[in-house]
C-alpha cells in the first residue's frame, strides 16, 4: 500500500448550527478549532466535525433511520462513557462487549445523528 488516511471527518447537516455545536463541546468534549460562515469546524483528538447550518434539513430524528454516520474508537472507552454519560446524552445503546472484540456504545445527538464509540478487547 502505497498512501495512507491522514485524519477522518464526518459532515453534518443541522437545523441549528450553534446549539448543536454547543452540545458536541459541552457533552462530548469536542473543541472549535475553526468557524466558517455557516459552518462549525469541531475536533476531539483525531476525530473531526463539519457542521453545517441547513434549515431546511430533515432532522435524522425524524427519518426512522436507524443508521450510524461514525464509528469512534478510543483508548478507554469506559472513561470516556463515565466522562459524558448524564443529562442532556442519549445513550441509545449500552456499554457492551461485542463478539468482533470490541467494547462499544452508542449515543444519538440531539438531531437524531447516531454514533457509536468504541475500543479494542480483542
Amino acid at each position: 500500500m502505497t498512501t495512507r488516511v491522514t485524519r477522518s471527518t464526518y459532515v453534518l447537516a443541522v437545523n441549528d448550527l450553534d446549539s448543536t455545536a454547543r452540545w458536541w463541546v459541552e457533552k462530548l468534549g469536542f473543541e472549535h478549532w475553526l468557524r466558517a460562515d455557516g459552518w462549525a469546524f469541531l475536533r476531539r483528538d483525531n476525530c473531526y466535525l463539519r457542521i453545517g447550518h441547513c434549515a431546511d434539513a430533515i432532522p435524522p430524528a425524524q427519518l426512522g433511520d436507524h443508521q450510524f454516520f461514525a464509528y469512534v474508537e478510543f483508548d478507554d472507552v469506559n472513561a470516556f462513557h463515565d466522562e459524558i454519560k448524564g443529562p442532556g446524552v442519549d445513550i441509545i445503546h449500552r456499554l457492551t462487549d461485542q463478539p468482533w472484540g470490541m467494547r462499544e456504545f452508542g449515543v444519538q445527538t440531539p438531531d437524531g445523528h447516531r454514533i457509536l464509540f468504541a475500543q479494542n478487547i480483542g
